[in-house]
């Protein structure tokens, strides 16, 4: 069944998915910097500054007995040679987390130091990166038990952009402007799908409200390539409601696996443009926002429409009722199917323990209040009643502005 919806301007925000060492595979040769155009004394200066600053904080949290300082002098070294340095497996694996229980727009920080970390920066050809990147959603479905985790391709250095991928996340739905002003599928994606058509995607014959978008993967040599996602790596969830029947002829369904795939992963002075991470999904992040936002699919008057709701009042409270009916089939759903997802009210109680372990290890935790608070019943959640630090730290994910409007737009490339 195509669903058909009205334009609406692309404003809303993101899925706040929350992002264990995997070794790199063994035919992967790792390739240092090599020596190259000398940066300003100020920017090498900046990078040994948050070079110094990373590794005392590894040594603090990992090895508090020990030494830090040969690798530290050994790092400055490489920086003042090379203008950048190589991260140890075990420097790369708790930067990462660290910077998923930084992350202040992710309410699932709980069990970041669980998060799986795949060591991928010998990998810089679009190919190999898209490859990899299908196996990250392979392996991290895991049957239904999501495992939070991160692939972590090349760095960017002085001499060499590291690889860009151009999708918010890695599985995402086209939207397609009709002739009458109508949109099929994910209108956050229209522009974007009309970009990736112009550059040589086709559509199915008829298309639908879920068609899967290629990825999108650019590097300096091969410009932007376009990747068809293998049915093996897109695991998708039909819905249906617990008691309304006619709810699964609404033909939804969602991907299972939320791997954001565009923000800029930062540990000591080092980017990694292309570090798709995840956790597993919060129910409201489906049901209020993907499928119930007036700028996404928009759902909540069909739902209120088969529900013979007063709709010709707001004071009825119809939008909030087929809202929390929508909610209870994405839970009803992935749960019934055996995949992970989590409530909006568990998912609370968790972050205030996240939040309580910080402050027990004398640690600041920033939080975006206007993330981390549940897009429904928020003034019924803990999270709700106080304030949070919105200082950012480092590691961290950020979202670059380039990055976005290629996620959204198909554009312009990063390397022209």
């Amino acid at each position: 069944m195509s669903l058909a919806w009205r334009k609406a301007p692309r404003t809303g925000r993101l899925a706040s998915a929350g992002p264990g060492r995997v070794r790199a595979r063994r035919d992967h040769t790792v390739s240092r910097p090599a020596p190259g155009p000398r940066l300003s004394s100020a920017d090498i200066a900046r990078v040994q500054a948050a070079a110094e600053e990373f590794l005392l904080l590894f040594q603090t949290e990992t090895h508090p007995a020990g030494s830090i300082e040969p690798r530290i002098a050994a790092v400055l070294r490489e920086i003042e040679r090379t203008g950048t340095y190589w991260h140890t497996p075990e420097e790369l694996t708790f930067g990462a987390r660290v910077a998923w229980r930084n992350n202040a727009r992710c309410i699932g920080r709980l069990y970041w130091h669980s998060l799986q970390v795949r060591d991928l920066r010998a990998v810089s050809d679009a190919g190999a990166v898209a490859t990899h990147c299908f196996d990250h959603l392979r392996t991290a479905h895991n049957g239904g038990k999501i495992r939070p985790m991160i692939s972590i391709f090349a760095p960017e250095t002085p001499t060499r952009p590291a690889p860009r991928i151009w999708n918010e996340q890695l599985i995402r739905y086209a939207g397609y402007d009709l002739p009458d002003g109508l949109v099929v599928g994910d209108p956050r994606y229209r522009g974007f799908t009309s970009e990736l058509i112009q550059r040589g995607w086709q559509p199915p014959d008829r298309p639908g409200s879920f068609d899967v978008l290629p990825l999108v993967v650019e590097t300096v040599e091969e410009g932007p390539q376009l990747f068809q996602l293998p049915g093996s790596a897109v695991h998708e969830v039909a819905l249906e409601h617990p008691e309304l029947a006619w709810f699964a002829d609404l033909g939804l369904r969602w991907h299972a696996v939320p791997v954001i795939s565009n923000n800029r992963l930062v540990i000591g002075g080092v980017s990694y443009p292309a570090a798709p991470f995840n956790g597993w999904y919060m129910g409201t992040e489906i049901g209020a926002r993907n499928l119930g936002d007036s700028d996404r699919y928009a759902l909540v008057p069909e739902v209120a429409a088969r529900m013979g709701l007063d709709t010709s009042n707001e004071a009825t409270l119809w939008r909030d009722r087929a809202l929390i009916e929508l909610n209870r089939a994405v839970l009803h759903s992935f749960q019934a199917n055996g995949v992970s997802i989590t409530d909006h009210h568990t998912e609370s109680r968790r972050f205030l323990i996240h939040l309580e372990r910080e402050e027990r290890a004398g640690r600041k935790c920033p939080a975006d209040w206007t993330w981390i608070v549940p897009p429904v019943s928020g003034s019924q959640t803990p999270v709700f009643h106080r304030h949070y630090d919105l200082e950012d730290q480092v590691p961290n994910f950020f979202a670059d502005p380039d990055a976005s409007r290629r996620g959204l737009h198909g554009g312009p490339p990063a390397f022209r």
